[in-house]
């Protein structure tokens, strides 16, 4: 059985010389070492990486990195929330959102046309002109063709844009794709419908694009899940991975608990019960802000997989 140790601080100590003294310290540190473990073995034993997130880590400053690590061929497949999608296409076109207080008087905050997540603010102007942007999309996804799975459409908006930082950017770049299955649940659903009165033959195929995810791994291809928060971006990455065979590797981060019995506080064990992830897999469950969590387990399989020659930086 290991043994607690003191951490200690030294000059120019690097991220992985940080988490791997979480080793050590106890609680929620140690949890976040073992993910950082299980995202490198991911890379090491070629599984195919499903990378989930919610929408309001695509508001904070995540966004970026999650374009990044698009970008360096990490994660293979992306499942997020319509919201995700909406404020990636915000910042691509120069918008930007201000970090306020959690305990902002949000009367005051409705009076001025601000609206907040969290403890991050966003105008009502930046969903004004997010509709003056996404009407042109969509009048040249409509002139290419008619139907669209979701994937495949957002593959197409990613092409559109010109912003390193974008994860659609880079998903389209990279030939990574993206799966939003509640496409229609915020402002671009919103916009699709209005396009649709107009264009009654124009059609999202969502069901399509359940079908297309099923067919981006097989029974044959380890696979491996990184899911931060719950929603549906986790649970159609998961249950993809249940119709072929289980994931081999899981790293789940969220704030929710498993009493709630939610998705969001489901952990990788109680997945196994689903076969969602298999029996003899390697998993980690972090409790704790993905925003503190994630860029540090990250950062340190990043710096271990660079040092094994694994990651061209």
């Amino acid at each position: 059985m290991k043994k607690v140790k003191d951490f200690t601080w030294k000059s120019g100590i690097s991220v992985k010389e940080l988490v791997d003294q979480y080793s050590s310290i106890g609680f929620q540190s140690v949890e976040l070492k073992n993910a950082s473990d299980v995202i490198v073995k991911m890379k090491k034993n070629n599984a195919k990486v499903y990378l989930t997130f919610t929408s309001n880590m695509v508001t904070s400053g995540l966004r970026g990195f999650f374009a990044q690590i698009i970008k360096l061929k990490i994660a293979n497949v992306i499942v997020t929330t319509v919201g995700g999608i909406e404020e990636d296409i915000m910042k691509a076109k120069g918008e930007e959102f201000k970090i306020g207080s959690f305990d902002t008087d949000d009367t005051e905050l409705h009076e001025k046309g601000i609206n907040r997540v969290g403890n991050l603010q966003i105008n009502n102007e930046s969903y004004m002109h997010f509709e003056d942007n996404i009407l042109p999309i969509l009048n040249k996804l409509y002139e290419k063709k008619k139907r669209w799975a979701v994937s495949e459409m957002l593959r197409e908006i990613g092409l559109m844009l010109e912003d390193e930082n974008s994860i659609l950017y880079q998903a389209a770049k990279n030939n990574v794709p993206i799966f939003c299955p509640a496409i229609t649940d915020g402002s671009f659903g919103f916009h699709l419908f209005l396009f649709q009165q107009k264009h009654s033959d124009f059609i999202v195929d969502v069901v399509k694009d359940f079908g297309n995810i099923l067919f981006t791994s097989s029974q044959d291809e380890s696979q491996g899940v990184i899911a931060l928060g719950g929603s549906i971006s986790k649970h159609h990455a998961i249950l993809a991975t249940l119709l072929n065979g289980g994931a081999s590797y899981a790293v789940y981060m969220t704030t929710a608990q498993k009493t709630s019995g939610s998705m969001s506080g489901a952990t990788t064990n109680e997945a196994k019960s689903w076969g969602k992830v298999k029996d003899s897999s390697d998993v980690s469950t972090v409790i704790g802000d993905v925003t503190i969590m994630f860029p540090l387990a990250m950062i340190s399989a990043m710096e271990e997989l660079k040092e094994d020659g694994l990651l061209d930086l």
